[in-house]
């Protein structure tokens, strides 16, 4: 009944605004997108984009919906706080050594992704090992983000998130077909736009009706539910892995963990790379990659419009309706604010761009997803060879389609299983998800790059080891055998599950498989 009342803020203006601004977007990018004749157009833009343009949708890519709901949802909760700023240290390690150290690396060869690299170092067979893991990594990291757009336009429109996830897939694929990595690109930079203006429109309200002091102040005396005075705008925590491993937002997790991580989201996943590959020049591709770091003004942002809407409830106060819904999931907190306080059009505005940051998000992974799957289909060589022709650029817009579908329908069952799971924290399932690949990616990069690690088995052995613990730890596998009716081994799973954050999995799952690599052969 709530939700209902919600949706009857959404005027015919917010509907009008949404139309335009989708409809202004579809034109500018097909405007922008250049003429794809050839799989270099399509795939690299050419590479002849702007490094400018390459980093804001690097930033606009890797902060998405997720961000702009998570992240202030997470501070609204009862435990939230700023510490996940402290990510943000493990983040700029990352982007630093990548731009350094693996561009030029990159650059040496004409190659369309990391995957190529690596095969002609270890071999086809593991060039199609990685291509697959990070089509897995993309479809469960992605569909996350489509999720959370879909629970945003579910809640004040009225309509199924299976339809929200659906209407999504369709704009994605459209933007994609249409003109490849350059309309990717061009409409990521303006939804990257609309969503800052969104975050300091937010802050600039929530701070002239209250008062920055008036926020500070609510926030840094707020009372948990035992009765004690915590700061929910502290940032740094340095509680010793040890003494709580299952804490995910501390000192030592974002120095230690994350820039394994974010090594594997800017080196090894193709979402990132195939962006670093648009650029002319491997100086162009390092500032794109280095000056995407601003992305974390951006997280900043939208704690700052976290604290300011927990300062708001607090002093406006919650309906019991309202207070009911936070308390089930605090992800509905910055739409409910947006829908019922915001004036109808910048209410559709605002959430025009959320609708199109995980159209654009979801655009970009099936432009790397259609790559990827051609190139572990037909070989580089010919993916190569026949790439100035319209056969192939056909058969790319075919995987296009057939990724878009593929991806929405995963998207709608992580949407059940979503709403089944007492862990509603967006943030944490998103980075979550990718902790299945990210390691066993990362690994097999740093076996290429090392001579001396050859051993293909071992390898191999390296990354099933390391998914098969990640599932242990994880709770999607005791989910799904749960659907399969097997509740005793999911009862088992559960009984014997480590208590450790996933975060330490990205370094450790590295490690496991580059080990694996490095192993005697056995050969003389």
């Amino acid at each position: 009944m709530f939700l209902a009342a919600i949706q009857t803020h959404f005027t015919l203006w917010d509907w009008a605004v949404i139309a335009v601004y989708m409809g202004l977007t579809t034109w500018i990018g097909h405007a922008l997108s250049g003429h794809n004749a050839t799989i270099r157009e399509f795939f690299l833009g050419g590479r002849s984009l702007p490094w400018w343009a390459v980093s804001g949708s690097m930033i606009a890519t890797e902060i998405s919906a997720l961000t702009f709901i998570g992240v202030p949802g997470g501070v609204f909760a009862i435990q939230g706080d700023w510490t996940y700023l402290q990510w943000g240290i493990g983040s700029i390690i990352a982007r630093v050594i990548v731009g350094w150290w693996l561009v030029p690396l990159y650059y040496k060869e004409e190659i369309y992704s990391p995957y190529d690299y690596m095969g002609s170092r270890l071999g086809e067979g593991v060039r199609k090992l990685v291509t697959g893991l990070f089509s897995l990594g993309a479809i469960l990291g992605q569909s996350v983000r489509v999720l959370v757009t879909a629970l945003i336009l579910q809640t004040v429109t009225g309509l199924s998130t299976e339809v929200c996830i659906v209407l999504i897939g369709i704009f994605a694929v459209a933007w994609t077909l249409m003109g490849g990595m350059r309309t990717v690109i061009w409409t990521d930079v303006i939804q990257f736009g609309v969503f800052i203006f969104g975050g300091l429109l937010a802050l600039g309200w929530l701070t002239g009706h209250l008062g920055w002091d008036t926020i500070t102040g609510i926030n840094r005396n707020a009372v948990d539910p035992d009765g004690n005075i915590v700061d929910k705008m502290r940032i740094l925590d340095f509680t010793l892995p040890w003494d709580n491993p299952t804490l995910h937002y501390t000192f030592w997790v974002g120095v230690l963990a994350m820039p394994f991580q974010n090594l594997a989201a800017f080196g090894t996943d193709q979402l990132n790379a195939q962006r670093i590959f648009c650029c002319g020049t491997p100086g162009e591709a390092r500032k794109a990659v280095i000056w995407s770091s601003v992305s974390l003004l951006t997280t900043l942002l939208m704690l700052a419009v976290g604290s300011g809407l927990f300062a708001w409830y607090h002093v406006k106060g919650l309906t019991p309706d309202e207070a009911a819904l936070f308390a089930e999931n605090s992800n509905y907190v910055f739409p409910v604010w947006i829908t019922t306080v915001l004036p109808p059009g910048l209410t559709g505005l605002i959430l025009a761009g959320a609708f199109a940051a995980a159209i654009s998000s979801l655009d970009s992974v099936l432009a790397a997803l259609s790559q990827t799957s051609l190139s572990a289909i037909y070989g580089r060589e010919k993916l190569e060879r026949e790439g100035d022709g319209p056969a192939m650029v056909r058969r790319s817009r075919i995987a296009v389609a057939i990724w878009g579908v593929l991806l929405s329908a995963f998207a709608v069952l992580l949407a059940g299983a979503y709403a089944s799971n007492d862990n509603k924290n967006l943030i944490d399932l998103a980075f979550g998800m990718v902790a299945y690949t990210y390691g066993p990616l990362l690994g097999v990069l740093l076996a290429a790059i090392v001579p001396f690690a050859r051993n293909r088995p071992g390898l191999y052995a390296g990354v099933a080891v390391s998914i098969a613990l990640v599932a242990w730890i994880r709770p999607e596998l005791e989910q799904a055998l749960r659907a399969c009716s097997l509740d005793a081994i999911a009862d088992f799973l559960a009984a014997h599950r480590p208590t450790a954050t996933f975060a330490w999995f990205y370094p450790v799952n590295a490690v496991i498989t580059f080990a694996g690599a490095c192993l005697p052969t056995g050969r003389k």
